[in-house]
C-alpha cells in the first residue's frame, strides 16, 4: 500500500465516521436503534451501492465483531448501577439460560417445519437469533424510562446470554453429530462459572489498584479502566471460560467502585462504544450482498414472527414463573428482546466453518434483525406507556468526580447538582457531612465562592468537597443520600424512599 492509498483510505474512513456520527442525531430523534443507520451506510458503500466495494471476508468480520462486542459490553457494564441490577440478577440468569433453551427449541422447530430448513441449519438459526444484543438494548432502554427492575433484568440478560448462545452456535456449526444435550449444558455452566469468577476478580483487583495508586495524568484513568476490562475478556477466554461474561462483570465492578475521574472515564468509554458500534455495523453492511436477500425475505419474516410472537414470550413466561412478576412487565420484556449486530456476527460462524447453506443462514438472520428491530425499537416506548410502566419518578443522581491527593492523604470530590436533584434548596450545613469532609467551594453561573453553613444550594451548582482518606466513601454516600432524599435523608431514610418508588410500579 502506498502513501497515496493510505491517504485515500483515511479520507474514506473519516467521511464514513462523520456520516455515522451525524446518523446518531437522526437515531436519537427517530427512536430507531442506531444499528439500522450504520448497516445502511455499509450497504450503501458496498456491493450494489454507490461505493461498489466488494467485501466477503467473513472471518475478518467475525474477529472485528468480537473485538467491538468486547468494547460494547465493557461500556455497558461501566454504566450499569449495581443497586439497580442486584435484585434482577437471579431473574436475568434464569432468563439467559432457560429462556434461551426455550427460544432455540421453538424457533428451530418453526424454521424446520414451516420454512423447510434442515435440522442443523434450523438449530443454528434458532441459537443465533435467540441472543439479545447488548448494543441495541443499551442504546434503546436507556432512553426509555422503565422501572429499575425491568431495565436491570434486560440489561443483565443481554450481558449474560452471549456466552451460552456462542457455545450452542459453535456446537451446531461443528462438523459431525451434535454432542448430547447434557454435555452442552455442562460446558455452558462451566464456561459461565469460569468467566464470572475471572471477571469479578479482575474487576475488583483493578478497582483496588486504581483507587490506591495515583496516576501521573487524569487522561490515563479512562485508558486503564478499558485496559482492565479487555484484560478480563482475554483472561476469561484463555481460561476456556466466557470472555464476554468476564468483561461485562469486570466493567460492572469497575463502574461501581467510585473510581477517580469517573465522568471522564465514562465519557471515554461511551465514545469507544460508539466507534465500536459504527465500525461493526458498517462492516456487517459491507459483508451482505443486497440482491441476494430477496430470496430469503419471506423465510426471515416467518422465522422472525415465530421468534417474536411465540418463542421469546414463551421463554420469558417459563423463565420468570418463580419470580411472580406482573404480567405487564413480562409482556414488555417479551417485546424488548432486541436483536442487533450480535446475531449477525454469530451468523458468520457457520460461514467460517463451511456449513452447508451458511450464506443463506446469514441472509435470513440479517433480514430478520433489520425488519424486527425496525418494528420493535420505535414501538417500545409506546408499549411501555400503554402498559403503564413508564418510570418518571425518582430524583436525578449526582455526578461526582473524584481526584486523589496522594501526598495529602485526601480526595477532592467534584459534585454536579443536576436538574431534579433533591439537594436543591438544601443548606450547606444541612448536608451533615462526616467529620473530615467539607464543602470548600461552590461554582454558580460561572462564578465561584466559598460557601457558609447557611448557603442554599441550587440545581446547576458545582461543589468542591475535600475529604480525608478515611471518610471519602462516607462523604460520597452522604452526598448521594441527600441528592436522593433531601435534607432529611438518614432520618426519614433514603432506602424507604427508594422502596416506595419501586413499589409504585408493582
Amino acid at each position: 500500500m502506498t502513501v497515496h492509498d493510505l491517504n485515500q483510505l483515511l479520507l474514506i474512513c473519516s467521511l464514513v465516521l462523520l456520516v455515522a456520527v451525524a446518523a446518531v442525531r437522526i437515531s436519537s430523534r427517530s427512536g430507531l436503534p442506531s444499528l439500522l443507520l450504520y448497516l445502511g451506510i455499509g450497504i450503501a458503500i458496498g456491493q450494489d451501492g454507490i461505493g461498489n466495494v466488494t467485501f466477503n471476508n467473513a472471518e475478518l468480520t467475525q474477529v472485528i465483531g468480537y473485538a467491538a462486542l468486547v468494547v460494547i459490553l465493557a461500556e455497558g457494564g461501566l454504566g450499569t448501577k449495581w443497586k439497580e441490577i442486584k435484585p434482577a440478577l437471579p431473574a436475568a440468569a434464569v432468563l439467559s439460560l432457560v429462556g434461551i433453551a426455550v427460544s432455540v427449541g421453538v424457533t428451530a422447530a418453526g424454521a424446520h417445519y414451516l420454512v423447510g430448513l434442515e435440522w442443523r441449519q434450523a438449530l443454528i438459526i434458532g441459537a443465533v437469533v435467540s441472543s439479545t444484543d447488548a448494543a441495541a438494548v443499551f442504546s434503546v432502554l436507556r432512553k426509555v424510562p422503565l422501572p429499575a427492575r425491568v431495565t436491570g433484568i434486560l440489561e443483565a440478560e443481554s450481558g449474560f446470554n452471549d456466552a451460552p448462545v456462542l457455545i450452542l452456535v459453535v456446537a451446531f456449526s461443528t462438523a459431525g453429530p451434535v454432542e448430547h444435550w447434557y454435555v452442552l449444558l455442562g460446558e455452558i455452566a462451566l464456561e459461565l462459572a469460569i468467566g464470572a469468577v475471572i471477571g469479578i476478580a479482575v474487576g475488583w483487583l483493578g478497582a483496588f489498584g486504581l483507587r490506591h495508586v495515583a496516576l501521573p495524568a487524569s487522561g490515563l484513568y479512562p485508558i486503564a479502566v478499558m485496559a482492565i476490562a479487555v484484560a478480563a475478556y482475554a483472561a476469561g477466554a484463555m481460561a476456556h471460560g466466557s470472555g464476554f461474561l468476564a468483561v461485562y462483570l469486570a466493567a460492572m465492578a469497575l463502574g461501581n467502585a467510585k473510581l477517580p475521574h469517573w465522568p471522564a472515564t465514562r465519557g471515554f468509554a461511551e465514545g469507544l462504544g460508539w466507534i465500536a458500534q459504527i465500525g461493526m455495523f458498517v462492516l456487517l453492511g459491507l459483508l451482505v450482498t443486497p440482491h441476494d436477500l430477496l430470496d430469503d425475505m419471506w423465510p426471515a419474516i416467518i422465522i422472525g414472527l415465530i421468534l417474536t410472537v411465540v418463542a421469546r414470550p414463551l421463554g420469558v413466561v417459563i423463565s420468570l414463573v418463580p419470580f411472580r412478576l406482573p404480567w405487564q412487565e413480562k409482556a414488555l420484556m417479551s417485546w424488548a428482546g432486541l436483536r442487533g449486530a450480535v446475531p449477525i456476527i454469530l451468523a458468520t460462524i457457520p460461514m467460517v466453518n463451511g456449513v452447508d447453506d451458511s450464506e443463506r443462514i446469514f441472509n435470513i438472520v440479517f433480514v430478520l434483525v433489520v425488519v424486527y428491530t425496525l418494528i420493535q425499537g420505535p414501538t417500545l416506548p409506546w408499549l411501555a406507556r400503554t402498559l403503564h410502566l413508564g418510570d418518571s419518578s425518582g430524583a436525578a443522581d449526582l455526578g461526582i468526580e473524584s481526584a486523589p491527593l496522594e501526598r495529602l492523604r485526601g480526595h477532592l470530590l467534584s459534585v454536579a447538582i443536576p436538574k431534579g436533584s433533591r439537594m436543591h434548596g438544601v443548606e450547606v450545613g444541612e448536608l451533615r457531612m462526616p467529620a473530615g469532609a467539607a464543602v470548600t467551594l461552590v461554582v454558580r453561573n460561572g462564578e465561584s465562592f466559598v460557601p457558609q453553613p447557611m448557603t442554599v444550594l441550587q440545581r446547576g451548582d458545582e461543589l468542591l468537597v475535600v475529604a480525608t482518606d478515611p471518610v471519602r466513601d462516607a462523604a460520597e454516600r452522604r452526598l448521594r443520600a441527600v441528592g436522593q432524599g433531601g435534607k432529611l435523608a438518614g432520618w426519614l431514610g433514603t432506602a424507604g424512599h427508594e422502596a416506595k418508588r419501586r413499589g409504585n410500579h408493582r
